[in-house]
């Protein structure tokens, strides 16, 4: 089982932040370009964040993919298919 650093957490903690003041936006009925562009951010934080975790697990994968005998190929697919997956 993988575990996150303090980085990936405070990451998410911020989109959460970010989500919150959204919603406070449309439910002080704000610009739609205002709400959009937030959104927007939000999007791309938690693209980065997505990629920070794929990265950071990316070797352990190869490694454990090594150690149980199959090939890292494979694991690198996996971890491409995810970024791909997600957009």
């Amino acid at each position: 089982m993988k575990t996150y650093n303090r980085d990936v957490k405070n990451r998410l903690s911020r989109i959460e932040g970010q989500v919150r003041g959204v919603i406070k936006m449309v439910e002080d009925e704000k610009d739609c370009r205002d709400v959009v562009t937030q959104l927007s951010a939000i999007r791309s934080a938690v693209d980065r964040s997505i990629g920070l975790i794929v990265a950071q697990n990316l070797e352990s994968c190869i490694r454990d993919a090594h150690e149980s005998g199959q090939n890292a190929d494979d694991a690198i697919q996996e971890a491409v298919n995810m970024i791909v997956k997600s957009r």
